[in-house]
C-alpha cells in the first residue's frame, strides 16, 4: 500500500484572510502590555481586594478565543482543504515501440499484392497500431536519410494519419538502416530498460549513413532495447512499378542471403529476432507474433480522488460561533 499524499488546498488564496484574526490577536496582546491611556478610579472598591475570585473569572477570555477559532476555521474552509484518497498500485501492460520503416525506391516492388511493398506495409502497420492499448508508439522513416515521422505518443489516431501519408520519394534514395536505428534509440534511451523495442521493416541491407547497423545494434543492447528485424521479400521480385505506369525487371530488389544475414545479425546483437515476410498475410502474422513478446507489466500509482474537508470545517466553525454566543449570554455573561 502506498502512503497517502499530503493535504492540499484547492483555493489557497483565501488563506490570506487569516491575517485578519492574526492582526487582532497581536493588537489584543499589545494592549495588555501597556496601561490604558484614560481610566477612572473608584476608591470605594478597595474593600473588595483580597476576596476570593469566583469560578468563572479565569474563563472570561474564553468567548473571545472561541470566536477567533471559529473565524479561523471558516476562513480555512473557504480555501477548500482536501486530503487524498487511498492510493493503490495499478499494474498495466504496456510497451514503448518505435517502428522503423524503409521508404527507399526498392519498396516500389509489386510482389506484395495488392499494391507495392510500401502500400502493403502501411496497411498492415495501421492495423497493428489500431490494436495498441496503452502503448507508446513512434515512427521513423528512412531511405538515404532518416526522419522522425512521429515521436512516441498514445494518440493512435494522429499516428494512423501520419502512417497514411508516408510515401516513397520523401527522402533521398538509399538504405540508411544504422542512421534510422540511432534516431529511434534517441527516442527510447531515457525510458526504463527492457520496456522498449524497435520494429525494423526493410527490404534491403544498409548502404549509406552512419553509424553502421552493427554499431546501432550494440548501442541498443547496452540500453536494454531489442530490435526485431522484418525483411520483406518474395520469390518473384522482378516487377518494380515506377510512377505507376511501367515496370522493369529489378532482380536487385530481392532480399539476398547476405541481406538476411545482416538483418539477423542486427536482431541477434540486441536480443531481438529476425523475421522474413513473403506476403501481406505473413507480415501481419509476424507483427502479431511480436506483440506478446514485448508487452511487460508497468506499475503505475494513481490517487483516485480527493476528499473535501470543507463541510467539516464549516460545521465546526458554526458550532463554535454558537458556543461563543451561548457563553456570552449565560455562564460568562459580562455587565458593561
Amino acid at each position: 500500500m502506498l502512503p497517502e499524499a499530503p493535504m492540499r488546498f484547492a483555493d489557497p488564496v483565501f488563506l490570506l484572510f487569516l491575517l485578519a484574526p492574526a492582526w487582532l490577536l497581536l493588537r489584543l496582546w499589545l494592549r495588555r502590555r501597556r496601561p490604558p491611556e484614560h481610566h477612572l478610579a473608584f476608591p470605594g472598591f478597595q474593600f473588595l481586594r483580597g476576596l476570593p475570585r469566583g469560578p468563572r473569572s479565569p474563563w472570561h477570555r474564553l468567548p473571545r478565543l472561541v470566536g477567533l477559532t471559529a473565524v479561523v476555521l471558516l476562513i480555512t474552509a473557504l480555501a477548500r482543504p482536501q486530503v487524498a484518497g487511498e492510493a493503490e498500485p495499478t499494474r498495466v501492460r504496456s510497451r514503448n515501440i518505435m517502428i522503423v520503416l524503409d521508404i527507399s525506391s526498392s519498396m516500389k516492388a509489386t510482389d506484395f499484392q495488392p499494391g507495392n511493398r510500401l502500400e502493403v506495409a502501411r496497411k498492415v502497420l495501421r492495423d497493428f497500431i489500431r490494436r495498441r492499448n496503452g502503448d507508446l508508439i513512434g515512427m521513423v522513416i528512412f531511405a538515404g536519410r532518416a526522419f522522425l515521422q512521429a515521436p512516441l505518443t498514445t494518440d493512435l489516431d494522429v499516428l494512423d494519419r501520419m502512417v497514411e501519408t508516408v510515401d516513397i520519394g520523401t527522402l533521398p534514395d538509399g538504405t540508411a538502416i544504422g542512421t534510422a536505428l540511432a534516431l529511434s534509440l534517441n527516442q527510447l534511451k531515457n525510458l526504463p530498460r527492457n520496456a522498449c523495442t524497435i520494429v525494423l521493416i526493410t527490404d534491403g541491407a544498409n548502404n549509406t549513413g552512419s553509424p553502421s547497423p552493427t554499431q546501432a545494434a550494440d548501442a541498443a543492447k547496452s540500453l536494454g532495447i531489442r530490435i526485431h528485424a522484418i525483411g520483406l521479400s518474395n520469390g518473384d521480385t522482378s516487377q518494380v512499378a515506377l510512377n505507376g505506369v511501367w515496370s522493369v525487371r529489378n532482380l536487385a530488389s530481392r532480399l539476398s542471403g547476405r541481406d538476411e544475414a545482416a538483418l539477423k545479425d542486427i536482431a541477434a546483437r540486441s536480443g531481438g529476432q529476425f523475421y522474413k515476410a513473403n506476403d501481406p498475410e505473413g507480415l501481419d502474422r509476424i507483427l502479431n507474433e511480436i506483440d506478446p513478446l514485448e508487452r511487460i507489466e508497468v506499475e503505475v500509482s494513481e490517487t483516485r480522488q480527493y476528499h473535501e474537508l470543507f463541510p467539516i470545517l464549516v460545521g465546526l466553525g458554526l458550532a463554535l460561533l454558537l458556543l461563543e454566543l451561548l457563553l456570552r449570554s449565560t455562564w460568562l455573561r459580562m455587565l458593561p
